[in-house]
């Protein structure tokens, strides 16, 4: 094998950054490459693995090796902004579809949630996000209607959430957020275009209002082949 893996890694690489294998393109496979490049397999397996694992290339049970998209930053960990506002000032292209709008009646989790009682009347809002036209976050948004009265005629497509509620007095304020990582099942794997049991980044945040009045719980699962979270943390003296 010796260093030949590493010429075939330079090429793949070249024909990558240049353009020539593009974003979502699926490369040639194992047997092709090795034709093509005139070694074994071993030594095309060893080049495509290095680009998988530096980010540049991905491996899809059904559809082959393909080319991957650049990492979306999201800084939410360290602010309150939009998604929207997020994409923007990373020159991301970002788009909404609203998937479900309607009022139901709180369940158990959801109540808890909100701190409301169960079968209260509950907001469900489900949309899908987009940044540079590939899905990438899913989305489920629970408000109470008691605090936000005639929502349904709203049209979250192009209005933003956090605008909502600072129009009827209930800006945000504060989110606490959990992270954990969980496997995409067959429903979220289709809307994210993506394959069953791929892992995603999986939120559950609760926003408060400036009187403290919770007013959303949001579960949101992010794909984990296109986005890196960054963190900003400072020292508490005394630690």
């Amino acid at each position: 094998m010796s260093a030949l893996y590493l010429d075939v890694k330079k090429d793949l690489l070249d024909k990558i950054t240049s353009g020539e294998y593009s974003e979502g393109t699926i490369i040639p496979t194992e047997h092709e490459l090795s034709d093509l490049y005139n070694v074994s397999r071993p030594t095309i397996r060893k080049a495509v693995q290095i680009l998988v694992d530096a980010g540049y290339l991905e491996k899809k049970k059904k559809r082959g090796t393909i080319v991957c998209a650049p990492k979306v930053i999201q800084d939410f960990t360290q602010s309150i902004s939009s998604f929207d506002t997020q994409m923007k000032r990373h020159g991301v292209v970002s788009k909404t579809q609203v998937i479900t709008f309607k009022i139901e009646e709180a369940s158990k989790e959801i109540a808890k949630s909100l701190q409301i009682h169960e079968k209260d009347l509950v907001y469900k809002l489900v949309r899908l996000r987009y940044t540079d036209y590939n899905p990438n976050v899913f989305i489920t948004t629970y408000i109470p209607v008691s605090l936000f009265p005639g929502l349904l005629d709203t049209d979250f497509t192009h209005i933003r959430l956090y605008d909502v509620f600072e129009k009827q007095g209930h800006s945000i304020n504060t989110i606490d957020r959990t992270l954990e990582i969980a496997l995409a099942d067959d429903t979220i794997a289709d809307m994210l275009d993506i394959d069953e049991g791929d892992p995603l980044f999986y939120f559950r945040s609760i926003g408060y209002d400036t009187q403290k009045n919770l007013i959303e719980y949001s579960i949101a699962r992010y794909r984990g082949d296109i986005n890196t979270f960054t963190l900003h943390l400072n020292q508490h003296k005394g630690d």
